[in-house]
């Protein structure tokens, strides 16, 4: 018996005009490649659309990482021109901010950003730091992440004080 969903998805695939448009069909690249993962020089993100991380690692210029679980992912923001704001709730609150550029377009070869459809739906494994050559490379073809700031708090004020200083358009 053959199998007419296929023959459509493929006749959908192979249509040039919609090539590349309908991430849902199956046969385009995001979905070929249901495991594994996928990277950029930014981030490196799970290929399944139904994948999901455990945990995202963020990696600094001078070689440490740190791991925050996605059950810790409370609200985040993500404002182009200051960057993207995850608040971590744990045994204490951590905030990350992320300044780059481009850091909600997608990549030039899947429909995966960092923001919709990365961080959102927990694709995002990994992010990093980026070298001033490495941005110079990328350029205005993809995303880059400039730097990484990570931390703590106790308190709302020390939260408040601490956006005051980094990043004020984050403060409501």
């Amino acid at each position: 018996m053959i199998d007419d969903s296929r023959i459509h998805q493929r006749g959908i695939r192979d249509n040039g005009h919609l090539a590349g448009r309908l991430p849902h069909v199956r046969g385009t690249k995001e979905l070929d490649d249901d495991g594994g993962e996928g990277a950029c020089a930014a981030f490196g993100y799970l290929r399944g659309i139904r994948e999901r991380g455990v945990a995202v690692e963020i990696r600094f210029l001078n070689g440490n990482s740190t791991w925050f679980p996605y059950n810790w992912l409370g609200n985040w923001e993500f404002n182009p021109s200051e960057g993207i704001l995850l608040k971590f709730t744990g045994d204490i609150v951590y905030l990350v901010l992320i300044r780059g550029s481009n850091l909600d377009q997608p990549l030039a070869e899947t429909n995966t950003n960092l923001t919709s459809s990365g961080l959102q739906r927990h694709r995002i494994v990994w992010m990093r730091e980026m070298s001033e050559e490495e941005i110079r490379q990328v350029g205005e073809t993809g995303p880059t992440i400039d730097s990484i700031k990570v931390a703590e708090f106790e308190s709302q004020d020390a939260i408040k004080e601490w956006l005051q200083k980094n990043a004020p358009s984050f403060l409501h």
